[in-house]
């Protein structure tokens, strides 16, 4: 009997997601704070109180209440946040790198706590079904989620030895059970997964990348026309069938060069690749160089943090 993959887990993981966790902040009404654009994505959860965020170039404002979350999934051209009060949003906001002190200024009012931080996908940010993800996401907080907020709180309240990486995993699970709970939202990517005949095409290129899948194939197989197949998929993934495998190919590609020592060539026969050219071009158009030079890049050492 086969196992169905999990398709949110199989894409964070050939992203190579990860968190750095940044702190706590506690802050008092009024305040204010707004931070430079970044190149990598910024979470806020609300331990207690309110916020109000702003991101340049998206209209409107996001209210936030305890227990929410809020990620501005990729790099910004900056954002702010503030109290939601009068005072606040008048205030002219100090700037800040993700609070990257513990107190920011404030005044004597109501009490505001934040979780603030980072994450990053070190490879596979393109993938479709993260590339779709709006330039702000707000996750009201649910049973799940304040069980988690409420573990974080009380770590980052009282920090000992290994906090930080107890607080970065703790806020890993924190931020895939919301993307899991995105994947039944309207208005992205992820919300193919919540279609069943969809979801099903997309476990089938998952579970075998190394088919000779073709539209009218996938069609079958999920008991659809192949153009209403063609067109449901296009609407929900935001791309093609075959453009989607293509792509999902050529991660699990850099995964495997990455992580195991196997040579290209089998690397594009266990991918469906006829011949080594064929999959070095297809690698090449969607990484920006050949599989041999992305191996060598991903083993150089890095001792810099990406938009810290």
């Amino acid at each position: 009997m086969s196992v169905r993959p999990d398709i949110i887990a199989e894409v964070l993981e050939v992203s190579r997601f990860s968190t750095l966790f940044y702190g706590r902040y506690d802050l008092g009404a009024p305040w204010a704070f707004a931070v430079p654009a970044k190149t990598m994505s910024v979470f806020y959860v609300v331990v207690e109180g309110g916020a109000h965020v702003t991101v340049d170039g998206v209209k409107g404002e996001t209210a936030l209440a305890a227990g929410d979350i809020v990620l501005l999934p990729r790099g910004l051209g900056g954002h702010r946040l503030d109290d939601g009060s009068a005072r606040g949003r008048r205030m002219p906001p100090v700037a800040s790198n993700v609070l990257l002190e513990r107190k920011a200024p404030g005044g004597d009012g109501a009490r505001t706590t934040l979780i603030s931080g980072c994450f990053r996908f070190s490879a596979g940010s393109s993938h479709p079904l993260l590339r779709s993800l709006p330039p702000i996401v707000h996750f009201p907080g649910d049973e799940v989620l304040a069980a988690m907020v409420k573990l974080i709180a009380l770590e980052s309240a009282a920090p000992g030895p290994g906090s930080s990486v107890i607080l970065a995993r703790m806020t890993e699970c924190l931020l895939v059970h919301a993307l899991r709970t995105r994947s039944t939202e309207e208005g992205d990517g992820l919300r193919a997964l919540s279609d069943p005949t969809i979801a099903s095409a997309l476990e089938h290129m998952h579970a075998a990348p190394a088919e000779d899948w073709t539209v009218e194939r996938l069609a079958a197989t999920v008991g659809l026309s192949r153009s209403g197949f063609a067109a449901r998929f296009q609407a929900l993934v935001g791309e093609p069938p075959l453009r989607y495998l293509t792509q999902w190919r050529v991660l699990r590609a850099a995964t495997l060069l990455t992580e195991t020592a196997d040579s290209v060539d089998s690397i594009a026969e266990r991918l469906g690749y006829v011949s080594g050219p064929a999959f070095q071009k297809a690698f090449k158009r969607w990484q920006g160089v050949g599989p041999g030079a992305y191996r060598r890049a991903a083993r150089q050492p890095s001792t810099a943090v990406e938009g810290a």
